[in-house]
């Protein structure tokens, strides 16, 4: 019988649709804004996929493990106590209990920076396996949706599954917060792998990419803006550049509205565009997919939720991406309840455009 290790971070991804990029040390803004838990619905969709297997699950009490797996018919031990208000400190010893119990596998429901407390102690024998329920999630330790990583767990327990190595990245929030994106890579750890079912670390572009973005801007903005419309920018240095050669500014790690080559809200939360949405008929996302990952929709994005995908319609939303980056990616991702699968164009140069399939997590 397989011994699972089994912890969720239940504050992860609060800040993303509030507009605070994450939800280190900011808890108490996001809760002021309106946030609410990400993580309860993303560990319900993971053990629910779980099925039958042949596994004891270890895990802390209350809100970070024991709520969701006593609701299910799974063998499992509470090998910690959790207080009522969670931090780093308890996903650290956490993982030290987990490893105590001499576990074959650490699965934690989170984002980058619960990955990076979790590899802070890790054995690095102890693969670990990440269910996406943060803000980014740049590391390469996540599965792509919380059903996938119960397929992976699966394949793992029934010795399927092959182990890489996957990187363990996080960003600077506060930096992040004021428009600066600075990643890090902190650890390498063991991560089991199924192909198409464990996602890739982000990658960053450069050389060739920068006139391609270049392209991209000019063509969008001599022949297919139109000052009437309402634009909301996502974020990235390819809508950036949009927005340097339309003469606007722009939030590079946030979502802005555009009218009439006026940038009228910046760094929006989703209350924010759902208010613009309704006084303002006509509307499009622009939106660049993340390197080498390709989701376009529900990391980093998360004020891009289904209620304002909805509001703007599937066919007013525009995706751009250098050829460069396009090579990495197979297919476009969604991770967001909402239904959009199907085939776009994306925008890859001047007058240049590439079909796409986007396919739902």
């Amino acid at each position: 019988m397989s011994r699972i290790g089994f912890l969720v971070n239940p504050i992860a991804g609060m800040g993303g649709r509030v507009g605070l990029k994450g939800t280190d040390n900011v808890l108490e803004e996001a809760l002021r804004r309106g946030a609410t838990p990400v993580t309860p619905e993303r560990a319900k969709r993971f053990l629910g996929a779980l099925g039958d297997v042949n596994a004891e699950f270890f895990v802390p009490s209350g809100i970070m493990g024991e709520n969701y797996i006593k609701k299910l018919n799974f063998k499992y031990k509470i090998i910690y106590n959790t207080p009522e208000i969670t931090t780093a400190t308890d996903t650290i010893n956490t993982v030290r209990a987990l490893l105590d119990e001499a576990v074959d596998i650490m699965v934690f429901v989170g984002g980058d920076g619960t990955a990076r407390d979790v590899a802070s102690v890790v054995s690095k024998n102890v693969p670990i396996l990440g269910i996406p329920s943060g803000v980014k999630m740049y590391s390469s330790v996540f599965a792509v949706s919380p059903e996938k990583g119960a397929y992976v767990l699966k394949a793992f327990i029934e010795h399927k599954a092959s182990i890489k190595d996957g990187e363990v990245l996080d960003i600077d929030e506060e930096a992040y917060r004021h428009n600066r994106l600075s990643v890090k890579l902190y650890a390498i750890v063991k991560v089991p792998f199924v192909s198409d079912m464990v996602q890739s670390s982000k990658s960053v572009y450069h050389g060739d990419d920068e006139q391609e973005k270049s392209d991209i801007a000019e063509f969008f903005v001599e022949e297919m803006y139109d000052p009437g419309i309402l634009y909301f920018f996502g974020a990235g240095t390819t809508v950036a550049r949009i927005a340097k050669v339309l003469g606007v500014k722009n939030t590079l790690l946030g979502v802005d509205a555009i009218y009439n080559r006026k940038n009228i809200g910046a760094d929006l939360s989703e209350k924010d565009i759902l208010t613009l949405l309704k006084k303002y008929k006509n509307a499009v996302i622009v939106i660049s997919p993340i390197g080498s990952q390709g989701f376009i929709f529900g990391r980093g994005n998360q004020q891009f939720s289904e209620e304002v995908i909805k509001m703007v319609g599937k066919n007013n939303i525009l995706v751009v991406a250098t050829p460069t980056k396009l090579r990495d990616l197979d297919t476009l991702k969604a991770d967001i309840s909402l239904n959009i699968e199907g085939y776009i164009k994306v925008l890859c140069g001047y007058q240049r455009y590439k079909i796409m399939k986007i396919i739902n997590c």
